[in-house]
């Protein structure tokens, strides 16, 4: 299986789908972006924990098998050359709009959608912090 993303401010909505995603299958590789990726994915101020950082918070998660940083906006060649059986992304996404879709369904493999859970999200928990902390 494979997932990936940013993973910035670690969350309970990154914790079920990481947990969802090692369910399906024997091994779960997490694609993580890397500090350059997410400034140019997220704007100004991201990433907020720095890679070394998110690599470490994500090695202790059961769930977690392989972590693999790239620094392209998306991990399109990163899938293509792993091919994974299942490919797991968030609720956020459709199989259409899920990036590396297409040669993972084409080898055989599968893309799984996993139900967002409410009212989390990285973005969420800074503008509420901007806010709650703001002078």
């Amino acid at each position: 299986m494979f997932t990936n993303g940013c993973f910035d401010i670690v969350h309970p909505g990154h914790v079920h789908i990481l947990r969802t995603a090692r369910s399906m299958g024997d091994a779960l590789m997490v694609g993580v972006n890397t500090d350059g990726s997410v400034s140019r994915l997220k704007g100004y101020g991201r990433p907020v924990n720095d890679l070394p950082s998110r690599l470490e918070v994500l090695s202790e998660f059961r769930s977690v098998d392989y972590l693999v940083p790239f620094d392209e906006d998306t991990p399109s060649e990163l899938i293509g050359l792993l091919l994974p059986d299942v490919l797991v992304k968030g609720g956020d996404y459709t199989v259409d709009t899920v990036v590396g879709a297409e040669p993972v369904l084409a080898s055989g493999g599968r893309v799984e959608i996993v139900p967002l859970v409410g009212g989390h999200s990285t973005s969420s928990i800074i503008a509420g912090l901007a806010e709650r902390y703001e002078p």
